[in-house]
């Protein structure tokens, strides 16, 4: 055998190991996001356009909503039932929103959505599909505002015991470690890598 064909199966083997250990971490990652998304309930505020006046207007609705949510997601200890408070409450909750509206259209929706990498305080968040309840004002078209409120994150950052209770000590170590953030954003970017050379096959 030639050294030039020596060198190429030592390149070839790297190569390989590369990519299994991508594919795995890739594996590892995707049940993780599946175990982390299963256990909460997001929050998504859209503002109509990109406006100072109605990014404001988005803020203050935000804050109705939160203000509506607190008092009656804080018994909640599991996701099931805060789902089940949701959905009795989305009449009430939409003429919440509504009140801080000031008069424009608001459609007050739970339903499943996917979502990007996010940070909350010292707590990171996989992107994936995330049951969530979705306030839109106008069309939807301005920048938006996410959150959690199952477990309440969106209510105090400081406490994250409930979340620790909610995803289990192992995922909890995940969310809140150092570099977490850019981990989770790096496989955001590999996924959607895939699914893009996937497509053009």
């Amino acid at each position: 055998m030639s050294e030039q064909a020596r060198h190429l199966k030592a390149w070839e083997l790297a190569l390989l190991c590369a990519l299994c250990l991508t594919l795995c971490a890739a594996v590892w990652a995707q049940g993780q996001t599946e175990r982390i998304s299963s256990s909460l309930i997001r929050l998504h505020v859209l503002a109509a356009d990109d406006s100072a006046e109605e990014q404001a207007l988005k803020l203050r609705v935000r804050d109705a909503v939160l203000s509506f949510l607190s008092p009656r997601l804080e018994g909640a200890e599991s996701k099931a039932e805060a789902g089940e408070i949701l959905t009795r409450s989305l009449p009430e909750l939409q003429n919440a929103a509504a009140a801080a509206a000031e008069g424009r259209t608001v459609t007050v929706t739970l339903t499943r959505e996917p979502y990007p990498t996010r940070s909350y305080g010292p707590v990171a968040l996989p992107a994936g599909g995330y049951d969530s309840l979705r306030v839109i004002l106008g069309k939807g078209e301005g920048r938006n505002w996410w959150c959690v409120v199952f477990p309440p994150i969106c209510m105090s950052l400081e406490s994250t015991e409930q979340l620790e209770q909610s995803v289990g000590e192992e995922s909890f170590q995940i969310l809140t470690s150092d570099g977490t953030a850019l981990r989770f954003r790096l496989l955001e970017l590999w996924g959607r890598l895939i699914s893009a050379r996937q497509k053009d096959c």
